[in-house]
């Protein structure tokens, strides 16, 4: 179920003119990428390149969520997808079946708040906050975190060096419990800095493409002291 619904709601946003191109996975025999095969299906519209193309604009960040089917979702932002070191790496207090059930509706708003108690967490930079107050479409999820890119993040984002757009599966590689594939979505994001205390990322869908809008925030909040 969770695997048809990501094709249905995710290709046609990334795929909007290819509709005769295989599907990379399906509920009967899904096709995994492999580290050692980067020219296996991995729902990629681009080849593997020595170099990264330049970004259009210093604002368009990498952002890629993955994670195993009955696992947490990770929230991964890179400013080149060759780079197996993350700019802001977050995982989430959602499952992913709970993510694509929410998807289903074509808008995602996913806020992490926090309330810095600490003088030392209230002046640090936001990317730097190690736990946050989940929300996705407005109901409380718990709580997110960042983490730092262990070995097993780095295997991940290294089998998905060749894809700059798509949605698909991989091997687990050790990442999560069991054997568990993991299903990713890679786009470009549009990085907006509001202040000190908030911060945002927007999926940019490609031209005349209607598809999912899903939005991250990041955001501190800055309550005046009682007496």
């Amino acid at each position: 179920m969770t695997i048809d619904t990501l094709r249905r709601f995710l290709f046609p946003c990334f795929f909007p003119t290819k509709p005769s191109q295989p599907i990379p996975f399906s509920n009967n025999r899904p096709t995994t990428t492999h580290p050692s095969s980067p020219t296996s299906s991995t729902s990629s519209t681009t080849t593997a390149t020595t170099t990264a193309p330049p970004r259009p604009s210093k604002s368009m960040v990498i952002g890629t969520i993955f994670g195993n089917r009955r696992g947490h979702v990770w929230f991964c932002v890179q400013h080149d997808r060759l780079s197996s070191k993350p700019s802001l790496l977050l995982e989430l207090p959602l499952s992913t079946n709970h993510l694509v059930r929410e998807m289903r509706n074509g808008l995602v708003r996913i806020a992490l708040e926090c309330s810095p108690s600490r003088p030392d967490l209230a002046m640090c930079p936001l990317r730097s906050v190690p736990r946050w107050t989940a929300f996705c479409n407005g109901k409380k999820t718990g709580f997110a975190a960042r983490r730092k890119p262990e070995d097993r993040v780095r295997s991940v984002l290294r089998t998905m060096q060749c894809v700059s757009v798509g949605a698909g599966v991989i091997p687990s590689s050790g990442f999560g419990s069991g054997s568990e594939e993991i299903m990713y979505m890679r786009a470009n994001f549009e990085h907006v800095v509001g202040n000190a205390d908030s911060e945002s990322f927007h999926l940019i869908n490609p031209d005349e493409c209607p598809g999912q809008e899903l939005s991250v925030f990041l955001l501190r909040s800055r309550l005046a002291p009682t007496r």
